[in-house]
């Protein structure tokens, strides 16, 4: 059966060059109906682009989720598609966080083991808007804000492709039940000690009710505006970070960022502290570099991490140890 949604994702494809063809996809299914629906229309599609797919789940182990693993792997077995169960090996504890680490981690393993190209998750444009509020609320930057892209390098030879990010969360409900596919109730996303359950059941059904019915849609909208600006600023940081950082890696050069823009400045020096420190700066570290670009000779930061410090010497902002 060809369905509108079947149109919809090979668009995506054409538009976007996200799949090519004649290559070996791992689909990544949770047995939820956004990866039910990935996989089935990844499935439609095969025979137009010559893919070679096989489909990976990943076991938590969680005591909700028995029977889970078993019940994704009927489904293949349905379909005609290889599968691979991949189980956790030691005990993960019951949060996003953990979860999401070891999920990847077991699914990288898999596609690297059997030379798949691309690994393809369900994430959808409701999944982004979610994190959009969720990433807000932690204070993120731009990256934070615009996270959750089409697609992300993993490996050289391995990148993950997230095909439905302009299918939202009802799109793929009504397309699961028109294909009579067989949805896995997980009880896991109805618990609201989740930050993102609680995004997602109570705080976007009172913002599309309250402020913005389209509220989803618009926010996704702003994550493509920030993608493309974020693409942009690094590679001009890049090039301002070659030429203002010294040999050793361990000073700048004032001069040389002195004119350029905050923001290209705080840019630079996150990503020479990065470099430096054993830990990703925070905000705080980043400002206070910022502060020495024009501070006078001599002046200094305070404790950075683990005793070191940036002082001015001169034209250079370098970090030193106590």
């Amino acid at each position: 059966m060809w369905t509108d949604y079947h149109s919809k994702f090979h668009q995506n494809l054409k538009n976007r060059l996200l799949l090519p063809k004649n290559t070996k996809i791992l689909i990544a299914v949770s047995g939820g109906q956004d990866s039910l629906s990935l996989a089935k229309l990844s499935l439609d599609l095969q025979e137009k682009w010559s893919w070679n797919l096989a489909i990976a789940h990943f076991d938590h182990s969680w005591a909700l989720d028995e029977g889970l693993g078993s019940h994704v792997e009927k489904i293949a077995k349905n379909w005609g598609i290889e599968f691979y169960l991949v189980k956790a090996t030691e005990k993960i504890l019951e949060t996003e966080a953990d979860a999401r680490k070891y999920r990847y981690e077991g699914l990288m393993d898999i596609a690297t083991k059997y030379q798949f190209n691309y690994l393809i998750t369900g994430h959808t444009l409701s999944d982004r808007a979610e994190t959009f509020i969720y990433n807000l609320i932690r204070g993120a930057g731009m990256e934070g804000l615009s996270a959750l892209n089409w697609t992300r390098k993993l490996t050289d030879n391995l990148t993950l492709v997230r095909p439905l990010l302009n299918f939202t969360r009802g799109d793929t409900l009504a397309f699961c039940q028109k294909l009579q596919l067989p949805i896995w109730e997980d009880k896991y996303n109805d618990n609201k000690k989740f930050a993102r359950n609680r995004i997602r059941l109570d705080l976007i059904p009172y913002l599309k009710k309250e402020f913005n019915p389209q509220i989803e849609q618009h926010l996704t909208q702003t994550v493509e505006i920030l993608r493309a600006d974020v693409e942009f600023l690094t590679q001009e940081a890049e090039k301002l970070l070659n030429l203002a950082i010294s040999e050793d890696k361990n000073s700048l050069k004032r001069s040389i960022l002195k004119e350029k823009p905050l923001s290209l400045q705080r840019r630079v020096i996150k990503a020479f502290l990065a470099q430096n420190l054993k830990t990703m700066p925070n905000f705080e570290q980043i400002e206070q570099i910022v502060r020495l670009i024009d501070a006078p000779n001599r002046s200094r930061t305070s404790s950075l991490n683990q005793g070191m410090f940036a002082q001015v010497e001169g034209d250079l902002i370098r970090i030193n140890c106590l």
